[in-house]
């Protein structure tokens, strides 16, 4: 059975990880795996709380692996394990064990980071705006893509240039 190339793009919030892997997913025709997350709270009608995170993961890996199944040659996956861990670990000092132990499981064939170079774009979901804040979150993504074994790329620039940088790697990934 053929293995599409799982591709994370992992940042902050509001550095265009959803712009990237839909641009992504519109050149090559290939899925992309949107935030679980955002479908999650918008329709949760009260804050989220710890016990949230973990029904994110799993919601979040379930369809990951949905799309994994359609995928061909690529799957670009906005977001993932990584995200709820330093999310939990911030904001409730804790991540539960099912995400620690998934987070060994998963593999990505490249990392694409996005740079916080973007104007932050309110969102009633978003938390975090000040750049203080982006820069403590750019920060924690850089050093897990560091210390993850897999390629990365930080992607900086408007819109344009970050599809471009992210084209361009991957075509050398796939040489």
């Amino acid at each position: 059975m053929h293995k599409p190339k799982r591709i994370l793009i992992l940042g902050p919030e509001s550095t265009g990880k959803s712009t990237l892997a839909s641009d992504l997913a519109v050149h090559f025709d290939e899925p992309w795996v949107p935030e679980f997350a955002r479908e999650y709270l918008e329709i949760l009608g009260r804050p989220y709380e710890y016990d949230d995170l973990l029904k994110i993961a799993k919601g979040q890996m379930a369809l990951e692996d949905e799309k994994a199944n359609v995928a061909k040659k690529y799957l670009f996956c906005d977001t993932d394990l990584r995200v709820i861990q330093v999310w939990s670990a911030h904001k409730f000092g804790k991540v539960h064990d099912w995400v620690i132990k998934e987070l060994d499981q998963r593999v990505y064939d490249l990392i694409l980071l996005t740079d916080i170079d973007l104007p932050w774009e309110p969102d009633p979901l978003r938390e975090h705006p000040d750049p203080e804040m982006r820069q403590y979150f750019f920060d924690q993504y850089q050093e897990i893509a560091e210390s993850s074994g897999f390629p990365y790329l930080t992607v900086s620039g408007d819109q344009r240039q970050r599809l471009q940088s992210a084209i361009n790697v991957l075509k050398k990934l796939t040489k």
